[in-house]
């Protein structure tokens, strides 16, 4: 989805644009993807910006908590992205707590050891799950009308990991209508494919569009 039909956006090729992230594998996604924008991705770490509690009960609100933090903190314009996976036999769980899902220590592995072990049992028919991903630009801290974009990709669980590209859930992600995890695309293939792939070429448009 995109908001703020009216938005106006001056791009340069000068312009710094802080990414509010601290994972290493959202950060070199979304540096490959947002390059076509003319601006310098700045990740907040670079900045010493620290993470800010993600107190959102969706991803819309997390991804403007994490773009507001940003933009105030480093007095530029911001991006932020909330992403994660909805399990349907777990009523959309883990959600915005993917990368938490196996506790506050919680990894990549953990999290997907403890998905696998809920759903060891679960027939296939019934594994059916989805990458969501919402992106949010903001001008300014205070912008009142911050460009936000969703990107949706469809899959299932696996029963087993396969793959060693990608991060979060990606080997164990079966991309609908393959026979692939993410974790076995080429980053081509899955940046056009992927639920944040779709969410920035959504991005894209609005900025080129406004």
């Amino acid at each position: 989805m995109g908001y703020n039909k009216t938005l106006r956006i001056t791009l340069s090729t000068d312009q710094k644009l802080v990414l509010a992230s601290a994972n290493p594998g959202k950060i070199k996604e979304l540096q490959q993807m947002l390059g076509g924008l003319g601006f310098t991705i700045v990740p907040q770490t670079s900045l010493g910006i620290p993470d800010i509690e993600e107190t959102g009960l969706s991803f819309v609100e997390n991804s403007i908590l994490k773009a507001r933090n940003a933009a105030l903190l480093s007095k530029l314009p911001a991006v932020a992205d909330d992403s994660g996976l909805e399990v349907d036999f777990l009523k959309g769980a883990p959600g915005i707590y993917s990368a938490r899902f196996a506790g506050p220590e919680a990894t990549d592995a953990t999290n997907r050891e403890k998905l696998l072990t809920l759903m060891r049992d679960v027939p296939a028919e019934q594994r059916g799950a989805r990458y969501q991903t919402v992106i949010v630009y903001m001008r300014h801290a205070d912008d009142p009308t911050p460009l936000i974009c969703q990107g949706t990709w469809e899959g299932s669980i696996a029963f087993e990991e396969r793959g060693d590209g990608g991060f979060g859930y990606d080997s164990i992600f079966e991309v609908s209508d393959t026979n692939c995890r993410a974790a076995e695309l080429d980053k081509q293939t899955k940046n056009k494919l992927s639920h944040r792939g779709k969410a920035i070429a959504n991005l894209l448009l609005q900025l080129q569009n406004h």
